[in-house]
């Protein structure tokens, strides 16, 4: 039982709970206010936990409770057409259907495209014997087995295919891949090619959130849990730290530190490479990355940073941005809160990634499995444009755009077979 199911257990032991109006009245353990609760499948509650995190507060527990124990589970008088629907948002499914069916054979495509441009490193004269594999094919080999998940067996009809459709310059065993994957020098390429994938959308998006997420490993590793006093072992993981656009869920920069490197110090060289490409003009956060120089970091760049503050925060000296951010999240907290809510999508865009190209890595050492998560959000990248190519007619073009001027949005085109 944790803390918020604690708390609830006293609330409904000492405090009244009524019920009116269809909604539980909850009062508030700390103050003299009263929050207005709705229980069932879609629970909500006006208090600011409930409006942070969306997850069940302890007043909603409370009101379960009480709903239980006085009530038979059933609340007195509720109307089931009073009862609020959850909000839906219409989907273009002819244009999403055709996205789909067509995405594995445009993502060659685009990745040849996208790997076109790639230089390949010098080479010293005084080395004899067999010449590398060109870095193009070797990039390509990489991102297209991260994006098939399959294993290097399983691979080898894949790239055969990429062989004979001319993607690849030569025929490359499947094996080669694992050993491309292990090269430090593919690392930066791969951060790059990133970047690079989400140019397309330089007219579309304004507005970025950035979050961290893991993906786990195959070893093992052990730690000791200080709130519980035991030891405890699980999967490592590898965290990514990445800038998520709001309206399509490109990404635009990727940090791989350590796994268990904090958040708020990523926001500044994650908004930095964004806004090289990009007209950053808001930033939702989470609180992992409230501080003072991330909200001068955004205010200097014509941006706002919408990033909730702490319970123990205060107003500090007056005049300054953190004050005057302080006080619009405390007395603007609904106007505030709408900018906030895009910060979900930066958890679409890790859902995205994991369903589509799984949760974990197959490979074992640091530098492959560093690499193979960059390869994800690239593969990501390339649906998110493909699918943007067909829902908002934005041209697929990488390198023809070199200027700073971004690229102009097409008329609304659906193709019947895109190649």
């Amino acid at each position: 039982m944790d803390m918020r199911e604690l708390k609830a257990l006293e609330i409904a032991a000492r405090c009244k709970i009524a019920f009116a109006n269809g909604v539980w009245i909850v009062p508030s353990q700390s103050s003299g206010a009263k929050y207005s609760v709705t229980i069932g499948s879609e629970p909500s509650c006006s208090c600011e936990d409930f409006q942070l995190r969306k997850l069940p507060c302890k007043h909603i527990i409370a009101a379960r409770l009480v709903c239980a124990r006085d009530h038979g589970g059933k609340a007195p008088g509720v109307v089931v057409d009073d009862v609020p629907k959850r909000p839906t948002y219409k989907q273009d499914w002819p244009a999403y259907n055709q996205a789909q069916m067509t995405e594995k054979r445009r993502v060659q495509v685009l990745l040849h495209d996208l790997c076109r441009g790639i230089g390949e490193p010098d080479r010293d004269p005084a080395k004899v014997g067999r010449k590398p594999v060109p870095l193009a094919d070797a990039v390509f080999s990489c991102v297209y087995k991260v994006y098939s998940t399959f294993s290097s067996r399983r691979f080898n009809c894949d790239l055969e295919d990429a062989h004979a459709k001319g993607h690849l310059s030569r025929p490359i065993h499947p094996n080669k891949v694992n050993t491309f994957l292990e090269n430090p020098d593919l690392t930066p390429v791969l951060h790059s090619l990133i970047v690079r994938s989400s140019l397309p959308l330089r007219a579309v998006e304004t507005v970025f959130a950035p979050d961290s997420t893991g993906f786990s490993t195959s070893r093992f590793i052990r730690w000791f849990d200080e709130k519980y006093g035991a030891e405890r072992s699980g999967h490592d993981w590898v965290k990514a730290h990445a800038m998520c656009g709001v309206k399509t869920n490109i990404v635009t920069a990727v940090i791989i530190e350590g796994r268990d490197a904090n958040d708020c110090p990523m926001l500044k060289p994650l908004v930095e490479a964004t806004a090289k490409n990009f007209t950053v003009k808001e930033v939702p956060a989470d609180k992992a990355y409230l501080s003072k120089d991330n909200l001068e970091l955004l205010e200097a760049m014509g941006g706002t940073a919408y990033v909730p503050f702490k319970s123990n925060s205060v107003a500090g000296e007056a005049g300054t941005l953190w004050e005057k951010m302080f006080f619009y999240y405390s007395f603007k907290r609904d106007e505030f809160l709408k900018h906030y809510h895009q910060r979900s999508n930066a958890e679409s865009t890790f859902s995205m990634v994991k369903a589509k190209f799984r949760d974990h890595v197959r490979s074992k050492t640091d530098v492959a499995m560093k690499n193979e998560v960059l390869c994800k959000f690239l593969c990501h990248n390339l649906c998110v444009v493909h699918q943007s190519h067909i829902e908002l007619g934005i041209e697929p073009t990488f390198w023809e755009h070199e200027s700073a001027e971004p690229p102009t949005i097409l008329q609304m085109r659906r193709p019947v077979d895109a190649v």
